[in-house]
């Protein structure tokens, strides 16, 4: 049994929470109610990171393990209080997405089954001007997770000598994701040139452990820095929220000083919420010291003028200027 339907007063809204018993995680039996409980505890660092941004919602009403797709356009009905903004693909279609307004909004989706969250980098208000730099260390098949921190300190080491600070999450899975909050100046083609220069940098420093290449079978077993996951209208798992997984495990933001001891497998949502009480948010401030881009976009004119082109973009995306063929090199040597 799921049990009846609660409402839940989440900041003076009133919000119901139906089958609040229905077990969502198996591992240790957490349920629907459990996950809003959770999301309750970590609301501050929550909304201090996705709060105002548009939110593709991954839904498993089932539970994590069932039946999932990705919905990125909010259902008719709904409460006349919700808040939602367009979103628009390069290819010019448009959607309703949720908008993280409150915990509220949060809350809502979660009774729809939203396991996952994943952000878009910009404001509702503000969608012309991309704010944050999103390092998605990838890791190839092979590499472990020591690699994956391994890279994370070296990015930061590049960064640091750039003027440019970070900060750290775990992805929930078998990554690590660096974000850079960025001054409200640029938009999301600077921003991915910004990333695919600093990926470059990276593999040009650290061949045996980063990559850059965009085809898979250029990578081996390297530390993939993915540079597409800033291109325009990609979206990032966001941080402190709970990935589908047996285990609720949390996509944590974590301090400098913890990634050398970090296990990501056990930030769930049984063991943050207390880590939160007792450290607080280790992203703290980061909207007040917003970043300059400037100095990996000074990096990429400096590697279109050595005669490098643009790197691949995603099939789905339109054919981009100064971009090589869009065709795997192994393929490119049979025709």
């Amino acid at each position: 049994m799921s049990g009846e339907a609660v409402t839940l007063d989440i900041g003076g809204t009133e919000v119901t929470v139906s089958s609040p018993g229905k077990v969502f995680f198996a591992e240790r039996g957490e349920t629907k109610l459990d996950l809003v409980r959770y999301y309750q505890a970590v609301a501050g660092p929550l909304l201090a990171t996705l709060g105002g941004r548009p939110l593709l919602m991954e839904r498993y009403p089932s539970g994590a393990g069932g039946k999932s797709w990705f919905q990125k356009r909010v259902p008719k009905s709904v409460p006349d209080w919700l808040r939602t903004t367009v979103v628009a693909t390069p290819n010019g279609t448009t959607s309703d997405a949720l908008v993280a307004a409150d915990l509220a909004h949060v809350i809502w989706a979660v009774n729809l089954g939203c396991l996952g969250f994943h952000v878009w980098p910009y404001r509702a208000e503000t969608p012309e001007v991309t704010d944050e730099l999103r390092v998605d260390l990838d890791p190839s098949p092979g590499v472990t997770f020591e690699q994956v921190r391994q890279a994370a300190w070296l990015a930061r080491e590049l960064l640091t000598e750039l003027g440019i600070e970070a900060h750290v999450k775990t992805t929930g899975s078998r990554g690590l994701h660096l974000y850079v909050r960025l001054e409200p100046r640029w938009d999301s083609y600077q921003v991915r040139a910004g990333a695919v220069a600093l990926a470059r940098a990276l593999e040009r420093r650290h061949p045996g452990l980063v990559t850059a290449q965009w085809w898979k079978e250029e990578r081996g077993a390297r530390v993939f820095v993915d540079f597409n996951q800033n291109a325009p209208h990609k979206t990032v798992f966001g941080a402190w929220c709970v990935r589908p997984r047996a285990g609720a495990q949390v996509s944590a933001p974590i301090g400098w000083d913890e990634l050398d001891t970090v296990e990501p497998d056990t930030l769930t949502i049984a063991t943050v919420p207390a880590l939160v009480a007792e450290r607080g948010d280790p992203w703290r401030g980061m909207d007040e010291r917003p970043q300059s881009l400037e100095p990996l976009l000074e990096m990429s004119r400096a590697d279109l003028a050595a005669g490098l082109m643009d790197a691949p973009w995603p099939p789905v995306y339109p054919k981009q200027p100064n971009e090589p063929p869009r065709v795997a090199p192994s393929r490119a040597k049979r025709d």
